[in-house]
């Protein structure tokens, strides 16, 4: 059963409970108390359409009650049918004698429709029409900040995150911390790089444990020729974020060819490995020792890669390599068969704790559930030979 409907239900009954006894009382029409309880009969059964219908007779028989309009409104809005919420909400704003919770709570749903439809310069509008009547609505400032998020107006979605943290408990400075990295993205691309950087150091100092902002920085120093900045940068993931410094080693490999201090690079290898030796800094340190001629070395760290992780297809894909570059075309072929059989099961996933969403890519914020930091690496299953 859908959870949208289940919930209607359960909020249309709460609001019913007192409304049957007015109804009672005043001895109004039975069948549009029976049109409306048969309505949330069919909400709970997952009905929608017959629940739409019954709700339909009993606003027709009984116009006066907002709360039918309202749930009426939730499930055209369930069933995709945003004009129709949007004109019953409308409707309901306007009527003259409608207390204040009652209204702010249809304007909230409104903008809901609005942003539903596409239409988010109205749903902007509406949320900030909550607001001027209710300054603390944490709710309209968290579709407001959703909104900039979807149009990428990262400055003004920090801003509005800002103001809910002074509002609401809890850390808020991870949220801060990835506005101040995309702001300072967008500065990159207009060729602002000092105050890309800016905003970048910014970002660690709000939340020391951006990794998407110690990337992004030592990216940024890369493309200036500052290499030791570079590599500082990235070493910072090591301390702080050490799951992702998998992250720096890939960077590190396509900068080989423009890092001139190979020292520089290696002791920041080392370094990784001496804290935390895994597949991933195992097969980067591989490259860099066979890109600097070190053939005998660079196959024992990536051999150490496959001994740890036999699924894990880059490993054996560069052993291949190795090996067909030494002439030893016989130890390769049986390298790249073993790649057939694993290279359509990424070894790489990721999931998000919060709803579940799985992608073989890294986000930073979950595109199901619009958390931020919630998206962990899954453990592989590693089958050893």
């Amino acid at each position: 059963m859908s959870a949208v409907f289940v919930i209607i239900a359960a909020l249309t009954l709460f609001c019913f409970g007192g409304s049957y006894l007015y109804i009672k009382k005043r001895k109004r029409p039975v069948s549009s108390e029976e049109a409306l309880f048969k309505g949330i009969r069919y909400i709970i059964t997952n009905e929608p359409d017959r629940a739409i219908e019954e709700f339909v007779k009993s606003v027709k028989l009984n116009s006066e009650t907002v709360e039918t309009y309202i749930a009426l409104a939730d499930l055209y809005r369930s069933k995709g049918e945003i004009d129709r919420a949007i004109r019953i909400r409308q409707n309901v704003i306007l009527r003259p004698n409608l207390d204040k919770n009652t209204k702010l709570m249809a304007l909230l749903d409104l903008g809901l429709d609005y942003r539903k439809g596409g239409f988010l310069d109205r749903a902007l509008s509406i949320f900030n029409q909550v607001l001027q009547e209710d300054p603390k609505n944490v709710k309209a400032l968290k579709e407001i900040e959703r909104i900039y998020e979807d149009l990428k107006e990262w400055n003004k979605a920090y801003e509005i995150r800002k103001k809910i943290a002074r509002l609401e408990k809890g850390n808020h400075k991870n949220i801060l911390a990835h506005y101040l990295v995309e702001m300072a993205k967008q500065e990159e691309e207009k060729g602002d790089k000092k105050n890309a950087i800016s905003l970048l150091n910014k970002a660690i100092s709000t939340d020391p444990a951006c990794v998407d902002a110690y990337l992004h920085l030592g990216d940024i120093y890369l493309s200036m020729e500052k290499q030791k900045e570079a590599i500082s940068a990235w070493k910072k993931i090591l301390y702080n974020s050490p799951e992702f410094i998998f992250l720096a080693y890939k960077r590190v490999e396509d900068s080989l060819h423009k890092i001139k201090d190979m020292q520089l690079v290696e002791d920041f290898l080392l370094e990784c490995i001496k804290r935390r030796k895994d597949i991933f800094i195992c097969t980067a340190y591989a490259k860099f020792l066979y890109a600097k001629g070190d053939v005998k070395n660079a196959l024992i760290q990536i051999n150490r890669a496959i001994e740890m992780a036999p699924s894990f297809w880059e490993a054996r894909r560069f052993k291949g390599k190795i090996l067909l570059e030494q002439g030893m075309k016989d130890e390769a072929l049986k390298e790249l068969s073993d790649i057939v059989e694993n290279i359509s099961t990424p070894y790489l996933r990721f999931q998000c704790r919060i709803c579940g969403f799985e992608s073989e890519q890294l986000q930073w914020q979950c595109p199901q559930c619009r958390r931020w930091d919630t998206i962990y690496i899954k453990k592989p299953s590693i089958n050893k030979e």
